[in-house]
């Protein structure tokens, strides 16, 4: 067996892709487009996502001299435990990708996570958890927003689109890092939605767990079951982060907390409409937008 990293075999199957047949070709993208589905899915599964036959995988190995497609994965799956956990290496990890594959094959690596990490938030069981968060917020009081970091964006969006449809919503920000004093007044009757992913944030755990002793409800929108906000929270929500840039992307985060505030905005049916006409009134006011004016049709 030829002693392989996954880079370099990903190298081999780009330079002699061409030289492939057309079946082998279908598995050679599969390989090079799918990583890490390659390190941790069983080959039947690959197979069957990939639209190729299992003995398609198999002769893709033994074509550049492995005994079976166990080895390709078993290269992959090495790259996965090697893959550094700091920004720092993981930056050295993505300037050599570019220096092999160049500025095209970085973007689409990027394109390809992130088709991954949206495709997995339509699965049943996502759907289930979002409309069961969904179902706690819009039964809460008021709900208090906290991502710090690279969340903070997420947890401002959400609250924002609420705060158009006239749903009670508090941004745990402010100067002096006075933004948790608004929770001095929290309840039962309310939720805190927190974000935060790996490295998750010492402040926004914290936060989760001096609500809970308040008796409000948490929404944690993070990376996985096991993570500290998932472990003080009643609804959790689940988004890949990994990605091939150095830094972890907020594309899913932002997907969930959209859908999650238009599930909440559906729900208010008629005063969200209300809502609605009140932020756009109070917006022209001050207008706030360039606004295109639309011509008018003439009549022949």
């Amino acid at each position: 067996m030829a002693v392989w990293s996954s880079a370099t075999f990903d190298s081999k199957l780009k330079a002699q892709f061409t030289a492939l047949s057309p079946q082998l070709q279908e598995a050679a993208r599969w390989v090079i487009d799918h990583p890490d589905d390659v390190a941790l899915l069983s080959l039947r599964e690959q197979a069957r996502r990939s639209g190729v036959a299992p003995v398609t995988l198999t002769r893709l190995a033994q074509r550049f001299d492995l005994k079976g497609y166990d080895d390709i994965r078993r290269l992959y799956a090495d790259a996965v435990r090697k893959r550094p956990e700091s920004f720092h290496g993981r930056a050295q990890e993505l300037l050599a990708r570019h220096g092999s594959g160049g500025d095209a094959a970085l973007a689409r690596d990027v394109f390809a996570a992130l088709g991954r990490h949206l495709q997995a938030l339509s699965a049943p069981d996502a759907v289930a958890r979002l409309v069961a968060a969904a179902e706690l917020i819009a039964a809460a009081d008021r709900v208090f927003c906290l991502g710090q970091r690279s969340t903070f964006a997420v947890a401002f969006i959400f609250h924002y689109v609420r705060s158009l449809f006239g749903s009670k919503s508090v941004l745990l920000d402010g100067p002096g890092g006075t933004g948790r004093d608004a929770l001095r007044s929290i309840g039962r009757k309310d939720v805190l939605l927190a974000v935060t992913a790996d490295p998750y944030v010492r402040e926004t755990v914290e936060t989760a767990r001096y609500v809970k002793t308040r008796g409000a409800r948490v929404v944690a929108v993070t990376d996985s079951d096991l993570s500290p906000l998932a472990a003080v929270a009643d609804g959790v929500l689940l988004i890949g982060t990994e990605s091939p840039s150095f830094f972890h992307t907020m594309t899913p985060a932002f997907a969930v907390v959209e859908c999650l505030a238009a599930l909440v905005a559906a729900r208010r049916g008629k005063e969200t409409l209300s809502a609605l006409a009140e932020s756009e009134q109070q917006l022209a006011a001050f207008n706030t937008y360039v606004i295109r004016k639309k011509r008018k049709r003439v009549r022949p």
